[in-house]
């Protein structure tokens, strides 16, 4: 008698915020000194969250710059910086959730990772970030065009990898993109901490220990 198909086959990860500490403050706290106030005004109003996902989404850099310096020309030299020193806005993997990855590495389960990431600067990532190579595939937003929550991503990633969505899990530190990604069927955790993400692996019958393995 065959053996039982396993009930989850494949996991997801988002990169930033789960597997990568980005922060654009790592630059602009540089940039800004003591100046808090300021620095919180420019990344809100001027290389806001809302711009950047543009990047994220497909728009070249260069077209970016631009559009930020025509608002706000008095500030072209913090806009520029945001692409010329953007290395400065990555910090370090998270290690506890490296350390789940790489337990997840040899198992049942096909590993891939769906990010929101622009295409000019994930070859960057690629070269600092060696588990990057654990993965069976990565799709990248900007590569595609297409950006999380928006639910035609995921099923590029499900047709593109063969993945059925009830047996595939999803992590995301962002509840929307969790919340997208239920809707399509899969098992959606929704990423606070790598001990919360153990337990919900766990509860799911990923093979996975309770407790972090020593680094």
């Amino acid at each position: 008698m065959p053996a039982p198909e396993p009930a989850i086959d494949a996991i997801v990860f988002d990169l930033g915020g789960v597997l990568v500490d980005w922060n654009p403050r790592y630059l602009y706290r540089q940039l800004f000194g003591d100046d808090v106030a300021g620095m919180e005004w420019f990344l809100a109003e001027v290389c806001s969250p809302a711009w950047n996902a543009v990047q994220d989404a497909g728009r070249g850099w260069d077209e970016a710059v631009d559009e930020a310096i025509a608002r706000h020309p008095d500030q072209a030299g913090r806009i520029r910086a945001y692409r010329d020193r953007w290395i400065e806005t990555l910090g370090g993997a998270l290690a506890p959730t490296v350390r789940v990855l790489e337990e997840l590495r040899g198992g049942d389960c096909r590993l891939y990772a769906l990010t929101n990431w622009s295409r000019e600067t994930f070859p960057h990532a690629l070269e600092r970030y060696d588990f990057l190579g654990w993965f069976d595939g990565i799709v990248v937003s900007g590569q595609e065009r297409l950006a999380k929550p928006d639910p035609a991503i995921f099923r590029l990633l499900m047709e593109r990898h063969d993945l059925r969505a009830e047996r595939t899990v999803f992590i995301d530190d962002m509840a929307y993109n969790a919340d997208a990604a239920a809707r399509l069927g899969m098992h959606a955790i929704h990423f606070r901490d790598a001990s919360q993400l153990r337990h919900e692996l766990a509860r799911l019958g990923v093979a996975i220990g309770l407790t972090e393995t020593a680094p």
